[in-house]
């Protein structure tokens, strides 16, 4: 067994400064624990068999959906998005630090394909 130690979130968000590219920082129960820096718009997508946890650390998220009001997110909130809701997460133009709970296998876009689509996601 690996030394059970603690994560330093800050560290972490301070190691990488690509936006929307998320990094995995840890893994529990079929899930990963990912960091992502976020700006601007990002893309309309869903995720057929998988919620998605947004938690804010510094920031406002908006969260747009095709069926309701846009949702702001506030540095300390988390917001959880139902697995098949389409949506499209947002800043007002300044970085926004996040954490992501989410399910291993979890396509960082869902179905969709873009220039944002990350592939293979790294471990920081």
């Amino acid at each position: 067994m690996s030394e059970i130690t603690p994560v330093n979130i800050r560290d972490k968000f301070n190691a990488f400064n690509k936006t929307w590219t998320p990094h995995i920082i840890g893994e529990l129960n079929e899930q990963y624990v990912k960091l992502c820096k976020l700006k601007d718009e990002f893309v309309w997508h869903s995720h057929e068999h998988e919620d998605e946890l947004f938690m804010v650390f510094e920031g406002s998220l908006f969260m747009d959906f095709k069926d309701q009001d846009t949702v702001e997110v506030k540095a300390g909130e988390i917001l959880i998005v139902p697995k098949g809701i389409e949506h499209r997460p947002r800043t007002n133009g300044e970085i926004v630090l996040n954490l992501l709970f989410e399910p291993k296998e979890t396509k960082h876009t869902g179905t969709v394909k873009s220039t944002k689509t990350v592939e293979k996601q790294d471990w920081i």
